[in-house]
């Protein structure tokens, strides 16, 4: 970790705080428990504990793996539906394929990122390549999903393939931290994600010691969630460490400070920071299907069993089995 690195000293360097920058607080710190998703890989539950109205426009991430596979042991996801949100999967370390009912698919590799708009319906499928699964090998990554308003839930699917090459990548104002922005824009610099939802989505590694302050919209809200490595948060220097998430208050910048040691887990502090305008909507959800009632979970299981959410294809993608 990570898959796509650079020389910071020959990024764009983040501006320095202004006077009249106010850092954002450590609202909340909750550590993630362990869990399996899909056909039984491994996750931690990055939101779980955390008020929905705390994480909107945000409203489920697993973080999968990290996990170093034996032969036959990698597994994914058979076919299954979704509506009303997008889901966003980032591979750091190893491989998954993805295909769906609206044509999109794909191998997430290297720093790459899916991201997937469910809107008024589709079925998908990730799962490790036959290669993979034979072999075994290193897995690790993250799937985010983020809400849609309902003014956008019934979208037509959409399907962005973005290759780890294409993040945009910055400096910290020291140098000391690496910052790839996925989607959204930190600082004015876009990264290639394109979101219905204003959200920013950034990837940072803190060197030992290094400080990272940030710029963040006010209109955001802010989480912080420990990918690896250890250090402190906020202006009050809240410890965090692997699998913990922060929720900030407002402000300007979120301020991330590696420990001078980190704990074996990684040589470097390793974050994903997450932000958003909150949609502020009413929120159902079941399973798959991130809706605004009842009435329209319903609708959208019995389109699922009418075949409405879309069809598997052909001679579509299918989870390995080894025999």
């Amino acid at each position: 970790m990570p898959a796509v690195t650079a020389d910071t000293l020959t990024l764009p360097r983040l501006p320095e705080a202004g006077p009249d920058d106010v850092e954002r607080p450590v609202a909340g710190v909750t550590t993630a428990p362990r869990g399996f998703e899909g056909e039984g890989f491994p996750v931690r539950r990055a939101f779980a504990g955390v008020p929905l109205e705390a994480l909107d426009p945000f409203v489920h991430m697993d973080e999968m793996g990290e996990v170093d596979y034996g032969p036959g042991e990698p597994k994914g996801t058979s076919w299954h539906p979704h509506r009303g949100f997008e889901t966003v999967t980032y591979m750091i370390d190893g491989i998954f394929q993805h295909q769906d009912s609206h044509g999109g698919g794909g191998v997430i590799t290297d720093g790459a990122t899916q991201w997937m708009t469910a809107g008024r319906g589709i079925l998908h499928i990730e799962t490790p390549p036959e290669q993979l699964v034979v072999s075994g090998g290193l897995f690790h990554g993250l799937q985010l999903w983020v809400n849609l308003p309902a003014k956008d839930k019934w979208s037509p699917p959409r399907y962005q393939s973005l290759e780890g090459g294409q993040v945009t990548m910055l400096s910290s104002t020291d140098g000391g931290a690496l910052v790839r922005v996925v989607a959204g824009e930190v600082a004015g610099h876009a990264g290639p994600g394109a979101t219905y939802t204003p959200i920013s989505f950034v990837h940072a590694t803190v060197a030992p010691g290094a400080r990272l302050s940030l710029p963040w919209r006010r209109d955001f809200n802010a989480l912080v969630y420990v990918l690896a490595g250890s250090g402190r948060l906020g202006p009050d220097g809240q410890p965090v460490s692997g699998g913990q998430l922060a929720v900030f208050g407002p402000g300007d910048r979120i301020t991330v400070t590696a420990a001078g040691q980190q704990d074996g887990s990684s040589a470097t502090l390793e974050v994903i920071v997450l932000g958003g305008r909150p949609i502020g909507e009413a929120v159902a959800w079941y399973g798959p299907f991130v809706m605004n009632t009842r009435d329209e979970l319903q609708q959208a299981m019995d389109d699922y069993r009418a075949g409405r959410l879309g069809v598997i294809p052909p001679g579509a993608l299918m989870p390995h089995v080894v025999r």
